[in-house]
């Protein structure tokens, strides 16, 4: 992961970055988000972290009642004009869709942990998505599979409901009701 700042962008000292200027960036598979008007730049994901990310998207969308859709990365959720994260799945309202991104925040976003992402998806991006209001964020570790999901509680903070491994069963109600073994997820 990459903190950019040069070349394409303005100069250290100017305005920070903004959704818009994402726009031009180009399609090389590496993953580009913004953090507070900052660039960060992921690689592409690897293959076994993206069967995972597939495999939950099944699992998901087979579930989802009518009112939800349910997407995999790549796909923006911006959120104001200076933060744009990419979550490896994704729920939303259905109607707050638009054919290129998600201007509000998801009602549900997993992040698949990778080495060079780790760090960043379980502090940055866990901060950014209770900030703004995500009510449900989930991490999976690849090394289990191990499923750990989190729910904002009244006071608006993330606090950890459910954790899993292996054949552990993880029997969800929220945001819709799902059942699955992190086993089957890779």
């Amino acid at each position: 992961m990459t903190v950019m700042t040069e070349s394409l962008f303005p100069r250290a000292g100017s305005a920070p970055l903004t959704v818009r200027d994402l726009e031009g960036l180009p399609e090389d598979g590496r993953r580009y988000e913004l953090v507070d008007g900052t660039l960060i730049v992921s690689p592409a994901p690897g293959r076994r972290h993206q069967k995972i990310g597939l495999a939950l998207y099944g699992i998901l969308e087979e579930a989802c009642p009518p009112q939800f859709d349910v997407l995999a990365a790549p796909f923006a959720v911006h959120i104001g004009d200076s933060v744009e994260l990419q979550p490896d799945v994704l729920v939303g309202w259905e109607q707050d869709f638009t054919e290129k991104d998600l201007p509000e925040p998801p009602v549900l976003a997993v992040e698949v942990l990778s080495p060079s992402t780790a760090l960043y998806d379980l502090n940055t991006k866990k901060a950014i998505y209770q900030r703004v209001g995500v009510p449900y964020y989930w991490v999976i570790d690849p090394d289990g599979p191990e499923l750990t999901v989190f729910e904002l509680d009244a006071g608006g903070e993330y606090r950890q409901v459910l954790k899993a491994a292996g054949d552990e069963p993880c029997e969800l109600v929220r945001p819709f009701p799902v059942s699955f073994l992190p086993s089957e997820l890779g």
